[in-house]
């Protein structure tokens, strides 16, 4: 029972956590939209895209400490998760150093990468893009806190320092939008709140794991070799996501500078599911961590198969009613004139519903260490999406280059299946036809009433309010009904899984 609540407890933080980021990506847009003219808008959205890159040297670390820590303490082996903190650390500090230099480079070729940027805005972009850039870039030795509060599986930790850091931010953002402050005075404060919040994960580590210190003795080159040759995996899916995700929005400001608006916020909506979904998913890697210190190959692969289940159910259940509004959500969201770029929120949609099925194998696939097995699919996607968001993006502005996405996303789940899972079959075992049919297919025909009313959309065809809301009730019905029905399937396979007296009570039902 202990480990029930446990468990429950880290999934309540994750999505606390996923929550507040969630909270910011819908109601900070609509306020900064309204009290801030549009090109000064656009330069902001393009200063924190431009900022954010910093957290792509993180290389992986952070998550690295959080396996490491969770294998450590399988093992009881102290001494190995002192190590592993303290030459993460080193490392993370280099990647600050690295950032910095980045960053510098960036401030000054701003107006060459942004050249439909207001010539009177680009002082304050520069300005803005220094302060926030570097108040990232303090944040990634800071990183290794959270690292270690994930292996510790304390995640409700990172989700007050994380989240609350969010939330005041926001706070501030629009206090400072109402009051009309510029772009500097709004870089100053988002930048102070993540100093504030690096320190207060600092003073949570030290009252939480009082005997964890940074050690410079305790750093040792075959800790940094083995760390280096888990995270040369995690840096080529990290460098991967920088292809999809990351320059979505520069190629939109270079191309389309008129549409960075209603694509940042459109990016926005997906940042919102995603992260509600990997809050949820990412709980599973402390655990997939010691499933793998134990060798139980078959219970990582029905772990991957049950969450693949569950993330379509909400994948689907979630996305699809946005989509068939994209619309009138837009309107209401930020006002009547980005209505017409509905499309490109339908677009983001379905490519965020086809590449995050392959989120929970990602996840398990971490907990095992088996990334570096995988560098082809992350890249083939990268690329893929990025040459077709180029491509597209010359010739169609926004439109094209959220089309260049949905291109990526395709490419992600063949790489996955055709190239990824045999390859990792000796550590995660399970076959890729049951992914596909119990993992994918089955959800999907579960909730097929509202997958329908979502194609008939995307086809031009007018779907009611009755019809959608029909569609709604029956996939809830069929998604309830197929958790019921596989609760006896997945009982076993989960049954070290903390929470598994839960699901063996749900199974009992059948």
């Amino acid at each position: 029972m202990k480990e029930h609540w446990r468990f429950a407890k880290n999934v309540v933080a994750n999505l606390g956590r996923g929550s507040a980021a969630a909270l910011v990506a819908v109601l900070l847009p609509p306020v900064l939209v309204r009290h801030m003219t549009p090109a000064a808008y656009a330069v902001w959205i393009l200063v924190l895209e431009t900022a954010a890159y910093v957290n792509y040297l993180n290389f992986g670390l952070q998550t690295a400490i959080g396996r490491y820590v969770a294998y450590a303490n399988e093992k009881c082996d102290r001494l190995q998760r002192d190590a592993v903190f303290s030459t993460a650390v080193v490392g993370l500090c280099g990647a600050a150093l690295l950032a910095l230099l980045g960053l510098a480079v960036a401030v000054l070729a701003a107006p060459k990468i942004f050249p439909a940027v207001p010539v009177e805005l680009v002082p304050q972009m520069r300005l803005a893009l220094l302060l926030v850039g570097f108040s990232l870039a303090v944040g990634l030795p800071a990183s290794a806190c959270n690292g270690v509060f994930v292996g510790m599986e304390r995640y409700e930790l990172p989700a007050m320092t994380v989240g609350g850091g969010r939330l005041l931010s926001a706070l501030g953002l629009i206090a400072a939008a109402l009051a009309g402050r510029s772009l500097v005075e709004m870089a100053a404060i988002l930048a102070g709140i993540n100093l504030l919040s690096y320190v207060a994960q600092y003073m949570v580590l030290r009252r939480v794991v009082p005997d964890l210190r940074f050690q410079p003795g305790m750093v040792q080159r075959s800790v940094a070799r083995e760390l280096y040759g888990y995270c040369a995996g995690l840096t080529v899916m990290s460098f991967s996501m920088l292809l999809v995700t990351g320059l979505d929005l520069v190629l939109v400001g270079r191309f389309d500078f008129a549409a960075v608006t209603p694509y940042s916020v459109s990016a926005s909506m997906i940042l919102l599911f995603s992260g509600l979904l990997y809050a949820g998913v990412n709980v599973i890697l402390p655990h997939g961590a010691a499933i793998h210190a134990r060798g139980e190959v078959r219970e990582l692969g029905g772990l991957v198969i049950t969450a693949t289940r569950l993330s379509v159910l909400v994948l689907i259940l979630t996305g699809l009613p946005v989509l068939l509004y994209a619309g009138p959500i837009l309107r209401v969201w930020i006002g009547q004139r980005y209505e017409s770029s509905a499309v490109l929120l339908a677009i983001l949609i379905l490519a965020n519903i086809i590449r995050l099925i392959g989120a929970p194998y990602s996840v398990v696939l971490i907990s095992a260490g088996q990334q570096n097995y995988i560098k082809v699919s992350p890249l083939s996607e990268g690329f893929s999406n990025l040459v077709a968001s180029v491509a597209l993006g010359a010739f169609f502005g926004g439109i094209g280059v959220a089309l260049g996405t949905l291109v990526g996303a395709v490419v992600s789940i063949g790489s996955h299946l055709w190239y990824s899972m045999p390859r990792t079959r000796m550590a995660i075992d399970f076959s890729r036809r049951r992914f596909v049919l119990s993992g994918v297919l089955l959800p999907a025909l579960s909730t097929s009433p509202l997958l329908a009313a979502g194609a008939a959309s995307m086809s031009g065809i007018r779907v009611g309010p009755l019809t959608v809301l029909l569609a709604m009730l029956l996939s809830l019905a069929g998604a309830a009904l197929l958790v019921l029905r596989t609760g006896s399937k997945t009982a076993e396979l989960l049954r070290r899984l903390p929470g598994n007296k839960f699901i063996q009570a749900l199974a009992s039902r059948d």
